[in-house]
Formats: structure tokens, sequence, C-alpha cells
């Protein structure tokens, strides 16, 4: 399975390379709000548009007094003074593309996020717990220095197109990204930085159906991997690599049975596997609803069969379930509920199953043209203690969670924040986080926060993306 996909990958870039022009590629704008996403059918934060322009100068305001005769009094009739039109934002920049790769319907871009952390309990050994990619106190960290490389794949429902994608990245975020059998081969696992390759596949469309082939992102939660995509720095625990198979090798495919749903399936070696030296198959797949005006969309994805855990090489069944709604211009929603299970996940009890359930709240609200407004709540709830760890400290750079990871019991997080877009290519994103955890110390007597003795923690934290 694992040599079929890389073979294909590798087939399609070759007659990528060939000269043959295919299908026309989309046309996204590299910017925070429209950059090519990672599927033609993945869950984004809304797209921040300027609201519609102001009612033409000298027409009567919506609710204005009317005469008898249900005409505008005759001062109202007079023609207003033209009001201020709010300035028109700059278009995005994008690095220059080679016209070899334009002949080839290849688009190329990326983007850079740093950012810091701060902690209010100052941490000794300065690690944030658990928390997902910005898990420094008090130091810089350059999480993502993204390029990719994108042909998309488009048929309009009729015809034949080939594609793909690769993705490199260099950074601290490569700690949460690594998979076995590819990172684990080439980078230190002693180092904070890192280069990463989250993205490398094969793209067919035929009509209604497109099958990609090779190591690709699942796109299974309301959050996603690519920074510029989400409206937080931090991650939710649901996102953040301990409930959601973030990055997969193998074959999936989607295919459009009409105008508002998507069936999808497909085969891959595990999470975060490159090299299953167990030549075992997980499946993936479920559905996509989206409503016909575009304001509501639906997922519910399913994910089975043995991976690798924290607690050992196990079955992992999981439903996760993601809903979004554009309720005005300004004003959007989304949530998630995961509910999962691993068979003898119990890190006390070999013979014990882990059972995990939990959910997240999201809400955006665009305050002018370049302020926009997040709230956001989660709590999760893992049994027994399979799930939520502090994926940095696995690697060694931090503390010592190999031994005994995980933490049963609930947690809980709510986070605030603001994003600030001067520019259609940069964006700050500063925000303020807590987060509390109800269950008791894990198998080495270790409380997730502060100098691990503390079950809750308040960190407030700014990241920076710059796009291209």
């Amino acid at each position: 399975m694992r040599r079929m996909g890389i073979q294909l990958a590798i087939g399609v870039a070759l007659v990528c390379s060939s000269g043959v022009t295919y299908g026309a590629p989309e046309t996204d704008e590299v910017s925070p709000a429209a950059l090519p996403s990672l599927s033609a059918t993945a869950f984004q934060q809304p797209d921040f548009t300027p609201p519609p322009p102001p009612s033409p100068p000298g027409s009567a305001p919506a609710g204005a007094a009317t005469g008898a005769q249900g005409t505008a009094p005759a001062e109202a009739a007079q023609p207003a003074a033209e009001a201020p039109a709010e300035p028109k934002p700059p278009e995005p920049w994008t690095i220059p593309q080679p016209s070899f790769l334009q002949h080839l319907g290849i688009k190329t871009g990326g983007w850079v996020e740093q950012g810091i952390t701060g902690n209010a309990w100052n941490p000794t050994d300065r690690f944030n717990g658990p928390i997902f990619t910005n898990d420094r106190s008090g130091e810089y960290q350059m999480n993502q220095a993204w390029l990719y490389f994108v042909r998309p794949t488009k048929t309009d429902g009729c015809g034949f197109d080939i594609g793909g994608r690769l993705d490199v990245v260099y950074g601290e975020d490569w700690r949460f990204g690594q998979c076995a059998g590819l990172e684990t081969k080439i980078d230190d696992p002693n180092n904070f930085y890192g280069l990463i390759l989250p993205q490398f596949y094969g793209e067919v469309a035929y009509n209604d159906l497109t099958v990609k082939m090779g190591h690709f992102a699942t796109l299974t939660s309301l959050e996603v991997v690519p920074a510029p995509l989400n409206f937080f720095y931090s991650h939710t625990y649901l996102m953040g690599g301990y409930f959601d198979p973030l990055l997969v090798t193998g074959m999936q495919a989607e295919y459009k049975l009409n105008d508002n749903w998507t069936a999808v399936g497909g085969f891959n070696e595990g999470w975060q596997i490159f090299d299953d030296m167990a030549n075992t198959l997980n499946f993936l797949g479920g559905v996509k609803w989206a409503s016909t005006d575009k304001k509501s969309t639906l997922s519910a994805m399913v994910t089975t069969g043995p991976t690798q855990t924290f607690t050992g090489y196990h079955d992992v069944d999981e439903l996760i379930m993601v809903y979004t709604h554009q309720f005005t211009e300004r004003f959007w929603w989304g949530t998630q509920v995961d509910v999962g299970r691993e068979q003898h996940g119990a890190f006390n009890n070999p013979t014990r199953d882990d059972q995990w359930y939990g959910f997240e709240q999201l809400f955006t609200y665009k305050l002018n043209q370049k302020w926009s407004a997040g709230l956001r709540y989660e709590w999760v709830q893992d049994n027994q203690g399979s799930r939520i760890a502090g994926i940095g400290d696995v690697l060694g750079t931090d503390r010592g969670f190999v031994v005994a990871p995980g933490f049963k019991g609930p947690f809980s997080d709510l986070s605030l924040g603001l994003n600030y877009r001067p520019h259609p290519n940069f964006v700050l994103r500063p925000e303020v986080r807590w987060d509390w955890y109800g269950g008791g110390p894990n198998l080495a007597g270790q409380l997730p926060f502060g100098n691990l003795d503390q079950t809750s923690q308040f960190t407030y934290a700014m990241d920076m993306i710059f796009t291209f």
C-alpha cells in the first residue's frame, strides 16, 4: 500500500513536469482568508471580507420618515452629502510565480508564523503543559516556515484532471507533525527545530470522483494544521494531535453525490505513521454536507483500525463530527464533537479499554475591516489517560512524560482573542487562555500544569503570520 502510494505520487510529478496542459487550475489568492485549502472540501475559518458598500449617495436611508403620500419630505429629497467611503483593502501580495510552473498549472506560496507565550506560573522548565504547538513559555517560537506547491484538480463534474501537492515546513511545529518512518529518520529528537513534509500526494479526478494517494492531512477537525486558516494561535486538545489523526499515508477518495453531499472513504497506515512495520490498514471515511447557500456545513468522519499510540500499538475507533454556520456576514459559529475508544489503552491495566469524548464551541465576530474577535470553549474527558500528554515531552525535548504521559479526567479551556489584519498578507493574533484539569496525578504523581503541581493554568500569547 505504502509503495503503491509513493509510486503514484512520483508518477504524477513526472506527468506534471512533461508540459501537458490539463484542466484550468483554481485561482485562489494567497491571503489569510483565501489560501488554497489542503482539500477542496476542507473546513476553513470564515472569510472576513469587507461589508457591502453603503447605499448610493442621495438615496433615502432605511426607516426614513415619509410624507402623507408615502414620499420622503422635501428636505430629505435634496441630494445628500456624500458619505466617506470605507477605504478599499489593499490587494494581497504573492511571490513571483515561475513561468514553467504557471504553464503546468502549479501554484506556489506559503507563510511564516512566529509568536511568544507567557505563563502566569512561570514554570522553571518553560513548558506550558499539554497545550499544542505554543508549548514554550517566555521564549520566541518560529512555529511554521511553510512553502507549498499545489496543482488542484478541477473537472466541474465533467472530464478528467490530474494534480497533486507538496508541503515543506521548518520550525518548532515539526515536533507535532512528525510521522514514524519519515521525519523520525531525518530530524534530531533533541532539537526544538526541525523539517517535516506534512503533505506530498498525487491526485486524480474524473467527473465527480477525486482520489488522492500519498501522504496528506485528514482535515477531520474544526481547526487545521496551517496557521493562517485558524483564528487562534493556540489549539484545542481535540485538534492537537491527541484526538485527531492529523496526518496519514495511504489513499482517500471523495465522491460528490450532489450539490450538497459528498462521500469520503479510504485506507491509511495509521495516525502519524508513514512506514507501518506491521503492514496493517486503517479506515477513514464519512460524509460531508453543505447547504445550498453555503452558510452551513457538516462533516461526520469515522476512523478505525490499529495504530501507534502513547500506550502501544492498539485498535482505535473514533467518530469526529463538525458543524459550522454563518449567521450573518459578521457572525460565525463552529462546533466539534468527538467520541472514541482505544482497545487496551489504560495505563494502569493493559487489559482495559480507554474511552474519551468531548466538544468544542468556537465563535468569531468581525468588528470592522481590520479587527475580529473570537471566543472558544472546550471540554474533553479521557477516562484512562491514553490521550492527553504533552507531545513535545514525548520527544525528550522538555520533561519526561515518556513513562507515564497520560492524565485521566476532564480538561477544559476557555480562550478569548483578537485578529488584527492591517493587510491581507499580515495578521496579529493576541489571545488569553485559561486551562483547568479535573483529575488527579498521573502514574508518576505529576499534574499537567505549573511545575508539575498545578491543575489550572493561565497563558497569554500573540503570534504574527505573514503570507506570500
